[in-house]
Order: C-alpha cells, then structure tokens, then sequence
C-alpha cells in the first residue's frame, strides 16, 4: 500500500476507534493494543476481517474504503452514502431538524403512484 494510503487508513482507524481507548478497541476487534497502535502509525495493515469492522464503526463501504485507500479503483461514492455518512456524525439536534423536513416533505408530496410505490 502506498504512504497515502496507509495514512488514510491511520486515520480511518482512529475515527473507527472514536472515544474508545487503543486498548479498548484492540480488546473489541480482538486483536493486541501494539496491533492497534501499528495501525493507527501506518507500519501495518488490519487483515480483511477487520478492515470490514474498521469500515463498518466508521461509516464506510468497503469499496468506499478500498478506493480511499488506493487498493482498488475508486468508484465515486453515491450522494446518499455521503448524505448519510454526513448525518450519522451530526448533532441530534440538527437530526432532528432534517427529519422534521423529511416528515414535512412526505406530508405534503402528492400520493405515489403505483409504479413509484413498487420502486425501493
């Protein structure tokens, strides 16, 4: 992996980790707290296994993280996972105005057709 794509992934791990410990992350990805620090330095990657885990506690597909971190060709990622990544690191607060509009918006569109009702 190249040096941008290892910091990227640094990065990504400590945002996965969030507010938890090294230790503590270590301890729910089952792996050894020196695993997480090489992680989180770039001296080594997480196996598949935890790279999905990784991805997952930071918001990302998989092939959003791949491309990010340049082991794959990067396919844009789609408006509504960036719409949701964005909401997902949002204060409640602002949440719950989106969902205000959303459920306004819902209120007062026109009854689906049966054709837009089918589609999910």
């Amino acid at each position: 992996m190249k040096p941008e794509g290892r910091k990227k992934l640094s990065e990504i791990a400590r945002a996965a980790r969030g507010s938890m410990s090294q230790r503590a992350f270590a301890k729910f990805l089952e792996v050894s707290f020196s695993t997480v620090q090489a992680w989180e330095r770039g001296d080594s990657i997480p196996d598949v296994q935890n790279l999905a885990k990784i991805a997952e506690r930071a918001d990302y597909s998989m092939e959003e993280l791949f491309g990010d971190l340049g082991m794959k060709p990067a396919s844009e990622p789609s408006e509504l996972g960036v719409i949701l990544r964005q909401i997902n690191k949002m204060p409640l607060t602002d949440v719950a105005q989106i969902v205000q509009a959303g459920a306004a918006r819902l209120a007062a569109a026109p009854e689906l057709s049966g054709k837009q009702a089918k589609v999910s």
